[in-house]
């Protein structure tokens, strides 16, 4: 089985922690993860923002880079969700406007070897306990590609669950979207900020000292959200919080 690591523009700029701690998780369960270099954006802010044809690039790139594997796996409900839901998308858009299936058969090849991390670990792998320690009070916010595009449904909490010394907490309102929606946050600045203060509320009286998601997009805008509330709460990936062990605690 051959793995690589699609790590993401968030990530790679932002949030390196998140990457190493899918690499550091996937080889204490036996995986072996490889990291494409020739990786780059898969385009979802372009696609997002109304640039259609701007993002075919990215999709013909990112079919190549990742060619050689068998599962790609990322730490980011919305970049896995442009690549499932998206790509094909404009594949058949390409097609229907007589430019020919190069494109439909690139993202065709593309979309169904990549997992969300939490969608590889229990229906690749088939693990809940990947031998976690995490002796905090987290509680979980669904981000919204991965609740409403992936269907993660309940993957990231029975994760969760099994997490040793961790104090599950239940978030009010969780289906709610926090507000941030990639270049939503920009465009529709007012709103934004006002859905991630009714989020962060919410997160803040669940009690936790953790607020964890599986984007790092999300967990940005609530952090920065609680930052400014005064809030003593960490936003943390879903990827670090599995990746610590009682021996090798993460953070």
């Amino acid at each position: 089985m051959r793995v690589a690591l699609f790590v993401t523009c968030v990530n790679d700029t932002l949030y390196p922690r998140t990457g190493r701690a899918v690499v550091r998780l996937l080889e204490r369960l036996g995986v072996t993860v490889d990291f494409p270099a020739a990786q780059s954006c898969c385009g979802q802010p372009h696609y997002n923002s109304g640039y259609r044809r701007q993002a075919e690039p990215l999709l013909r790139r990112f079919d190549a880079a990742f060619a050689p594997y068998d599962h790609i796996v990322t730490p980011s409900g919305s970049c896995a969700a442009m690549v499932r839901d998206a790509y094909p998308r404009i594949g058949a858009r390409a097609a229907a406007e007589g430019r020919g299936g190069a494109l439909a058969a690139a993202a065709a090849r593309a979309a169904p070897r990549t997992y969300e991390l939490t969608e590889f670990l229990v229906d690749v792998l088939g693990v809940t306990d990947v031998g976690a320690f995490f002796p905090h009070a987290v509680t979980y916010h669904p981000a919204c590609h991965g609740l409403r595009v992936l269907g993660l449904k309940d993957r990231p909490r029975r994760l969760l669950s099994r997490v040793r010394g961790l104090d599950l907490r239940e978030l009010p309102g969780a289906e709610e979207c926090c507000g941030f929606g990639g270049t939503f946050a920009v465009k529709n600045a007012a709103v934004s900020a006002a859905m991630g203060a009714d989020k962060a509320r919410a997160v803040r009286a669940t009690g936790a000292g953790v607020v964890c998601a599986v984007d790092n997009s999300c967990l940005m805008h609530l952090g920065g959200t609680l930052q400014r509330q005064g809030a003593a709460v960490r936003a943390v990936h879903l990827a670090e919080i599995l990746a610590s062990t009682e021996e090798e605690p993460f953070l």
